[in-house]
């Protein structure tokens, strides 16, 4: 059984908010759809190594190795996040270098 259920009991107290989140995350990941539920844990799992979520990450790699994911594709999802995440550093390296306007003649 997966741990998905992570909104309660806070949604509990959302009423109709929490009762939508819930089924909004159930059609995320147990709806129909073309990507199988491996490759939306391992995605979800990449997305909370950026988010630094302790709770996705047990879940989602949990969850993933559950479907079927091996301990290879879950380092490969690590490395795949860490080379957006850097990317994301340098393209905003280039942006802070571009926004700033210098002399032709210093």
């Amino acid at each position: 059984m997966t741990e998905h259920n992570h909104a309660a009991p806070l949604g509990d107290l959302a009423g109709e908010m929490g009762a939508a989140y819930a089924a909004f995350d159930a059609a995320v990941f147990t709806g129909t759809g073309e990507i199988p539920r491996k490759y939306r844990e391992l995605i979800a799992l990449g997305v909370a190594m950026t988010t630094q979520c302790d709770h996705c990450l047990k879940v989602h790699a949990r969850t993933a190795v559950e479907f079927g994911a091996t301990d290879e594709e879950l380092a490969e999802t690590t490395y795949i996040t860490a080379a957006l995440r850097a990317g994301g550093g340098i393209v905003h390296g280039a942006k802070a270098l571009g926004s700033i306007k210098r002399s032709s003649t210093a």
